[in-house]
């Protein structure tokens, strides 16, 4: 398939995985998880990347509350919108179609992918270099400044965990205070975009910022030939059909930046920023479950298999969310099944995961790092302090709530072959966190050894 954002075309994923007969616990499995507390449901499998059979399986098709281990829906959802790590987002100004060309517009309209990696001033992804490029195309004078963001439904996301406004242009800088309301992110942009166009030279006569309502997609006049038969319509829309035309665009780094950025740390409201890039819809406000429907679907396309699941967020806070082992062991066969040949893209290792151009591998915690707490955002992330000393190289995403915790990921056994597991235990709200981890821990442990 060709992704979209300059994506890359993949090969197909592996069929879902369906266990016959499948093999119980093994005996080291089986003593790690004697350490689980008493009420705790526990949902386990194991499966072996290299020869394709399933190892270690305990309840693996049972729904449970996943946690923060929802994110790898989340990351796996937009790899796929994106194309890969080698896609990217854009941004981009827009003037009336019938005055490109001029020094004088009646607007300049801020359109962009609703991603949270737009900078304000700096770098090549920025309003900054947008205005400068405007500037540069000849722009000297606008009446006034519009802001596209309407391509989501604010409201929509009202009411969950994070309750934050997506709206469908964001700033980077917004990460540690973004704005309460979805008026106050359109102010902000507004105001961010009349200062750098002044900035670069471009006078700006109104303070106003205009929005923008959602509309369809311009369309090409209908055709016939000379007896009246309808031919394809042809590629070039013409200029009075065009509302808006482009006359400046930006394109981000990969997404495996903001990915990893996510996924390490288990930051919640990046989660769900990027799950908002999924609910755009041409002609209407994009909403929630919009973009929920684009994740199963790309799920579904890998072959993954949905019974059971319940998606709900992005981050994973929510209870109602619901995931089985087997479901993210699917995905995460998918993902090791499909390569992005993208090495040393976006501060990947030039060899990717296990020599399979794996990028999503690369985007997880990895444990045993050692990096204190605070640093999550440095590679070991959630992992760091976990299996500090085993000699094992394990990339995994956790998942933490009240009487909840779950670890999915992969790790290289003593065979040399990479394992794909899951495991997501659900026990009383009370349940020592810390002791459903060191299970967790022992199993990983086994699993390597036994393997």
């Amino acid at each position: 398939m060709l992704g979209l954002g300059g994506g890359v075309s993949v090969e197909a994923p592996a069929p879902a995985l369906t266990l016959h007969r499948a093999p119980a616990v093994g005996p080291g499995v089986s003593a790690a998880l004697r350490g689980l507390p008493a009420g705790v449901r526990t949902g386990l499998l194991v499966v072996d990347l290299t020869s394709g059979g399933p190892l270690d399986t305990l309840a693996p098709d049972t729904p449970l509350i996943p946690a923060s281990v929802t994110k790898l829906v989340t990351a796996a959802g937009v790899l796929a919108d994106r194309g890969g790590a080698g896609g990217w987002w854009s941004t981009e100004l827009t003037v009336p179609a019938a005055q490109v060309g001029r020094a004088r517009v009646d607007s300049v309209t801020l359109r962009g992918s609703g991603d949270p990696t737009l900078e304000a001033t700096r770098g090549p992804y920025s309003v900054r270099a947008l205005a400068a490029q405007a500037y540069a195309r000849g722009l000297r004078q606008v009446q006034r400044v519009r802001v596209a963001d309407q391509v989501l439904e604010a409201g929509a996301w009202a009411g969950e965990p994070i309750d934050v406004p997506m709206t469908g242009l964001r700033l980077a800088g917004w990460h540690d205070r973004p704005p309460a309301t979805a008026a106050q992110a359109h102010r902000a942009l507004g105001a961010v975009l009349i200062s750098e166009l002044r900035r670069a030279g471009v006078k700006v006569a109104s303070e106003d910022v205009g929005s923008v309502p959602v509309t369809p997609p311009p369309a090409a006049p209908p055709r016939t030939d000379d007896a009246g038969t309808p031919l394809p319509p042809d590629v070039l829309i013409p200029v009075a059909r065009r509302p808006e035309q482009g006359i400046a665009s930006v394109r981000s780094a990969s997404p495996a930046v903001v990915l990893a950025a996510t996924l390490r740390p288990s930051d919640n409201l990046r989660a769900e920023e990027l799950l908002a890039t999924l609910a755009r819809r041409p002609a209407a406000p994009g909403r929630s479950e919009d973009a929920l429907s684009r994740e199963r679907a790309a799920l579904r396309r890998a072959h993954v298999d949905l019974s059971g699941v319940v998606l709900h967020d992005g981050s994973g806070l929510d209870r109602r969310n619901r995931l089985t082992p087997r479901a993210l062991v699917g995905l995460l066969r998918a993902q090791y099944d499909v390569p992005y040949p993208v090495p040393g893209t976006a501060g990947l290792p030039p060899a990717l995961y296990a020599a399979r151009h794996t990028a999503f591998a690369e985007l997880l915690p990895q444990a045993g790092t050692g990096e204190s707490v605070p640093a999550h955002d440095g590679r070991g992330g959630t992992l760091a302090g976990r299996l500090v000393g085993s000699g094992l190289d394990v990339r995994a995403k956790t998942g933490t709530l009240p009487g909840v915790s779950a670890l999915a990921g992969y790790v290289t056994a003593r065979s040399g072959h990479v394992l794909a597991f899951a495991v997501i235990m659900n026990g009383p709200e009370d349940t020592p966190i810390l002791t459903l981890r060191a299970v967790q821990d022992d199993l990983v442990r086994a699993l390597a050894a036994t393997h």
